[in-house]
């Protein structure tokens, strides 16, 4: 029998939502395995890897190949160029983690990442002007400025890869950025109502996008509208977590190996199940 909507929304929610701990713990793991030795030669080769499914998905002409491909293209390259990127220059110049209590609540690398925020907003500036890109979002401001009576818009041929790898990559950035000025105590702090905002904000966001992909039937889209569902919920999982509302698994793998064991073959299940899905679609 073949699986149908909700549950090919929901299967999509779940293997979207757990790239998220599983992303986190991978980038630890890769820092305590490798060493500082050789960490940054590991990160490099893995965002390699990712560039390379990145091109595999950009010739695949299967759009559930090509979706997984951008979906994990967009995990190794963010986790490999961009977050190991900061690890080195944070550790080069001697930034110092934020502590508190005795604990460290926000690592070097994530202190030095808010001062991207000049080139998030020129890439804003760009998606919202000067091009268009199939997302509701921008879609939505465009049509509120009326840019698009006054620009010849020429969208680019569909990418299923490279749509889906762009947006893993921005939403992660972006929503970074959000929570990284929302702990900041010099702009809003964790306690802040604004956090509160933010944090439920996101929660009842994502539940509203969870409503509309449960109402999708293709695979393939299903995984791609799960990706902004699942990182805006992520933003209420990261802020109760920094309140301390649960221990975050993800943050010390190898102290919770078994739940994270448990995280990955519940994973590995998901993808098995989808996978199958696809086969019975093509026959």
């Amino acid at each position: 029998m073949r699986i149908k909507k909700p549950v090919i929304g929901i299967l999509a929610f779940f293997i979207v939502l757990l790239t998220m701990p599983l992303g986190h713990a991978a980038m630890i793991l890769m820092e305590k395995a490798f060493g500082h030795q050789y960490i940054y030669q590991a990160a490099i080769i893995l965002g390699i890897v990712g560039a390379f499914l990145l091109v595999w998905g950009v010739f695949s002409t299967n759009d559930n190949r090509a979706t997984f491909l951008g979906l994990f293209a967009g995990l190794f390259i963010w986790t490999g160029w961009i977050e190991f990127a900061f690890v080195y220059y944070a550790n080069r110049f001697g930034v110092e983690p934020l502590m508190s209590g005795g604990e460290i609540v926000t690592k070097p690398e994530y202190l030095i990442m808010p001062s991207s925020v000049g080139f998030w907003a020129i890439m804003m500036i760009y998606f919202s002007f000067g091009t268009k890109t199939g997302c509701r979002f921008f879609n939505w401001i465009q049509k509120r400025i009326r840019v698009s009576k006054t620009i010849d818009f020429k969208p680019p041929h569909k990418n299923v890869a490279m749509t889906t790898f762009m947006e893993l990559v921005f939403l992660l950035w972006t929503f970074y950025l959000v929570l990284l000025f929302v702990y900041d105590e010099n702009f809003i702090g964790e306690k802040h109502f604004v956090a509160y905002l933010v944090a439920f904000g996101s929660l009842l966001w994502s539940l509203y996008l969870f409503v509309k992909l449960i109402r999708i039937s293709k695979m393939a889209y299903a995984i791609r509208y799960a990706i902004p569902t699942v990182i805006i919920f992520w933003n209420f999982v990261e802020i109760l977590g920094r309140w301390e509302i649960f221990a975050e698994i993800w943050v010390e793998p190898a102290k919770y190996w078994f739940e994270m064991l448990i995280t990955t073959i519940v994973f590995v299940i998901l993808l098995i199940i989808f996978s199958l899905e696809k086969k019975r679609a093509t026959h």
